[in-house]
């Protein structure tokens, strides 16, 4: 599981003390393990679909986050927030194109919006930019 990998990179970037890959590592860690209790009370599993949605989630707090500092000046912190983006990144897979999103929404039957919606997000969890699905939706 995709969990395992980042722990055993956490674990590294403790020994080569690499406090800006540990401390984002860190963060989805806890994260995860935060969304496990709260799943394992209602008797679900978690599983890397979900891990992948506390990426993606964390990776739009850290550019919310390196905005800020950008604005103020701060290019220091953007470095680090950048970053502990690219490490991120390495556990994405390969996000869809626009392209790629108007092909699959065209191959559709029915191409209402939660329908499509839908459809992205059960079957492209993790691979997609909804913001982006919706607004080559809405372009269509």
């Amino acid at each position: 599981m995709l969990i395992d990998e980042i722990k055993a990179n956490n674990i590294k970037a403790m020994k080569e003390r690499d406090n800006v890959t540990r401390g984002v590592l860190s963060i989805i860690m806890t994260k995860y393990k935060n969304l496990e209790v709260e799943l394992r009370a209602s008797g679900k599993e978690i599983g890397d679909k979900e891990l992948l949605s506390i990426i993606q989630k964390t990776l739009k707090e850290l550019s919310d986050e390196k905005e800020g500092y950008a604005k103020v000046g701060n290019q220091e912190k953007v470095d680090s927030i950048s970053k502990q983006e690219s490490v991120l990144n390495g556990y994405l897979p390969k996000q869809l194109s626009e392209q790629e999103i108007r092909d699959i929404i065209s191959a559709l039957e029915d191409k209402s919006v939660p329908s499509v919606m839908k459809h992205f997000k059960t079957n492209y969890a993790g691979q997609v930019d909804m913001g982006l699905v919706n607004s080559v939706l809405r372009s269509l």
